[in-house]
């Protein structure tokens, strides 16, 4: 784990010059005076697939920001099941709630290799009383978090199998240049989507007879997005 100063982060020294964290959609807004008055430090650090960053009810004292990886939030239901009900990506945040002074609210678990910065949440509450930027990046964020929450119920909860798993196909790739993704194991698939495993694996197997997903390497797809969306469209 590697410790450095909120001033460090924004100057770009101790590896920082292209950190998400400085240039997040969060923290865009300050300047170095603002991160001056914080001098708790950042930690950043790297968890491994299937690693638990944290866990549902555990005490709430620190938000995250993905550098890079893919990390999925999972609420168990009261029969015991688990679903994935939110996938977050490079930029986003994790631990809003705890802005709220709340608990975390699920298990986040990382799907792939991750790098992460972690920082009190304490000290960012505290900013964001003074700072009109800090809170309206909050604000924003709360609703980025709202929006994604309306996809999953919406999109990826609703339709056939085969619309479902096209359209986290389109989620995963949106923002990627070569319209290209890793997939995760085929339960994880089925928990995100509330279908079996059977059916999710399936379903990406006739994909790929189709062409419709093409291997570059090991679990890494490169998508057909035009006929994808056609078949999201339904």
């Amino acid at each position: 784990m590697k410790r450095i100063t909120l001033t460090e982060a924004w100057q770009g020294t101790a590896d920082c010059a292209t950190c998400t964290l400085r240039n997040s959609a969060l923290f865009q807004g300050l300047d170095e005076s603002d991160f001056a008055q914080v001098h708790e430090p950042i930690d950043q650090f790297v968890v491994k697939p299937g690693d638990q960053i944290y866990g549902a009810g555990d005490s709430g004292e620190h938000m995250f920001t993905i550098r890079t990886g893919l990390v999925k939030l999972v609420q168990t239901l009261p029969d015991g099941r688990q679903r994935i009900v939110r996938l977050l990506q490079s930029t986003d945040v994790l631990g809003l709630e705890t802005i709220l002074a709340q608990r975390y609210q699920h298990d986040a678990v990382a799907l792939q290799e991750t790098e992460i910065c972690r920082y009190p949440a304490r000290a960012i509450k505290n900013l964001s009383r003074t700072n009109p930027a800090l809170h309206q990046s909050l604000m924003e964020q709360w609703q980025r978090a709202l929006n994604d929450a309306d996809i999953w119920l919406t999109e990826l909860s609703t339709g056939s199998a085969r619309q479902r798993v096209a359209r986290l196909l389109i989620h995963l790739v949106k923002d990627q240049p070569a319209a290209e993704c890793l997939l995760f194991n085929r339960e994880d698939l089925g928990s995100m989507l509330a279908i079996t495993t059977e059916t999710a694996s399936r379903t990406i197997a006739e994909f790929k007879r189709q062409s419709l997903i093409v291997e570059s390497d090991p679990n890494r797809f490169i998508c057909d997005l035009p006929n994808l969306e056609r078949i999201a469209a339904g």
